[in-house]
């Protein structure tokens, strides 16, 4: 019984043994890694995928999946840029922005919930018009010329006491869901759903109003992975977020969340980001070819995936 509950502690801290393992070998082969500057440069990076994952997570506890999340993160920086360029204040658009993404994340959560459509099905969908919307809107050509706003650029490449502020953004919002899904009613309700959806609603859970709320946040915190690549772009480009939802899918598999949802943490998924943050980091340092990062990322993931199966 010991050695069981010792195996089943080992399994639940994997994904944190594995990122120290992984800063180990990556510190010992390329000394360049190992710098303060560098560190800070990586948690930064991973904020823009962290947000998205953290999101992410909330939709995978359900029992669902947002692929959507690339394609909303493009479709609400195009809008952004565009009200900025037209001479909106900038921290209006921002606001506008963040509406745009949760309005992206309920329309996905509309097709689950009162459509029926599967979660893969849906988002597919909407991750498709998302993206063909942001091109037509944009006519394929990047918004610039987005001027000097103080707020636009702290967003991004600001700091408070030495501090990346993405990075302070970063630990505050995961401290933020990680309040909500452990210590909330909601939280409960959103474990509940994706552990036996029939059992929580003959408990009086409303099942498809927190699908909807889950997917409304998804699209929100997309938003604001826009937000800090528009300000550390300082334009909108209409490929924005193309393949994020992969690095966002990953992160939350890397950090033990159940597929079928129903169980995981979100302290998971931020050491799942961080992962993915190092391995990204790490192999550009070495010089690795993108195209092999990616063999290397996916074979990550599949390790992941693996293991929840066999927990």
């Amino acid at each position: 019984m010991e050695s069981n509950k010792l195996i089943n502690k080992i399994q639940d801290l994997g994904a944190l043994i594995a990122l120290i393992g992984l800063v180990l070998v990556i510190s010992i082969i390329s000394p360049q890694f190992r710098t303060i500057d560098n560190f800070l440069s990586l948690v930064r990076q991973s904020s823009i995928n962290g947000f998205i994952a953290f999101g992410m997570t909330c939709v995978i506890l359900t029992g669902g999946i947002d692929l959507s999340v690339g394609s909303t993160l493009a479709l609400s920086t195009a809008f952004c840029a565009s009200f900025i360029k037209g001479g909106m204040p900038v921290g209006i658009a921002m606001i506008l922005a963040l509406l745009i993404g949760v309005g992206c994340g309920l329309v996905s959560g509309t097709l689950v919930t009162k459509g029926r459509l599967q979660p893969f099905i849906a988002t597919l969908i909407t991750m498709t018009v998302y993206r063909g919307i942001t091109m037509i809107f944009m006519d394929g050509k990047p918004i610039s010329g987005l001027g000097n706003s103080f707020l636009l650029k702290f967003v991004g490449k600001g700091s408070l006491f030495g501090i990346p502020f993405p990075v302070i953004l970063f630990v505050l919002v995961f401290l933020l869901f990680f309040f909500v899904l452990q210590k909330t009613v909601f939280g409960r309700r959103v474990y509940a759903t994706g552990s036996n959806a029939e059992s929580a609603k003959l408990s009086g859970v409303n099942i498809n109003k927190t699908k909807l709320i889950t997917y409304a946040i998804s699209g929100g915190m997309a938003a604001l992975s826009g937000l800090i690549l528009l300000s550390r772009l300082a334009s909108a480009q209409p490929t924005l977020g193309n393949g994020y939802e992969l690095d966002a899918i990953a992160s939350v598999a890397l950090g033990g969340t159940s597929m079928n949802g129903g169980r995981g943490r979100i302290w998971g998924t931020f050491v799942g980001v961080l992962i993915i943050a190092v391995l990204n980091n790490g192999l550009n340092i070495m010089g690795v070819s993108s195209y092999y990062q990616s063999v290397v990322k996916g074979i990550v993931i599949l390790i992941a995936v693996l293991s929840d199966r066999k927990r």
